[in-house]
């Protein structure tokens, strides 16, 4: 399928394989195409853009709908444009569906906290679409003519951190906020920082050197620039 994916505001990483930077937080989205399948990794901050990422998608994909979403952790800004695909089968780390549903006033304050209107922060977590398929180790998804591989790679940057391994001619990794390019990564309150370094260890060990590794946030970054990062969180929290 010849896709123009920068017709559509998204960049091509690989054959079937794109991302765009959403604005405000400059948060990832990315979209692995099969034949049978379309997946979405994150969905947005809001109902309103996860909409909007979906005529996108649709529009990358022949008009075919999305059917599987990946969730990279609990962050409002990856997960409350959720319900806007319905029907589709959501992936989670394991414990995040669960999170999610018990931390709702939390997820709303925190949308609202850095800027997403207060209706419609509560309208996406009145709505909010969690996890059906908990991630507890590795989970293959055959996308139809190509596999992609859902790690649970955390704890992290959160306590329910996922990425996403699409091989290929040139393999692609979804960090989530393990990997942020565009700032200094982010540790909040759910942060663990004491084994943020080890995973990012995991996310090399899944990757390779040649991989091309997608932060959270920012640019599409190589091996190096993950390796000097973990050197740098490890430095900065104290821990090997």
């Amino acid at each position: 399928m010849n896709v123009r994916w920068e017709e559509h505001g998204w960049e091509r990483l690989a054959s079937g394989v794109g991302r765009r930077r959403l604005p405000g937080w400059d948060a990832t989205v990315g979209l692995v195409v099969g034949e049978d399948a379309v997946l979405l990794y994150d969905t947005g901050s809001t109902l309103r853009e996860g909409a909007e990422i979906r005529t996108q998608a649709q529009a990358l994909c022949g008009g075919r709908r999305v059917t599987h979403i990946a969730l990279s952790h609990p962050h409002f800004d990856h997960v409350l444009g959720t319900a806007a695909f319905s029907g589709a089968e959501v992936y989670g780390a394991v414990g995040l569906a669960e999170l999610l549903l018990r931390d709702r006033d939390g997820l709303r304050s925190s949308a609202v906290r850095h800027g997403v209107p207060a209706s419609e922060a509560a309208t996406a977590v009145d709505v909010l679409a969690v996890p059906g398929h908990p991630v507890s180790g590795e989970w293959t998804l055959d996308l139809g003519g190509r596999q992609v591989l859902l790690a649970n790679v955390g704890p992290g940057h959160s306590g329910h951190d996922l990425a996403l391994l699409v091989p290929g001619d040139q393999e692609v990794v979804f960090c989530g906020d393990l990997v942020e390019e565009s700032g200094e990564p982010q540790a909040g309150d759910d942060a663990i920082p004491s084994r943020w370094p080890a995973a990012l260890d995991r996310l090399l060990a899944l990757g390779g050197e040649d991989a091309v590794y997608v932060p959270g946030h920012g640019a599409a970054v190589d091996a190096a620039f993950v390796r000097a990062q973990r050197g740098s969180l490890a430095a900065r929290f104290g821990t090997a």
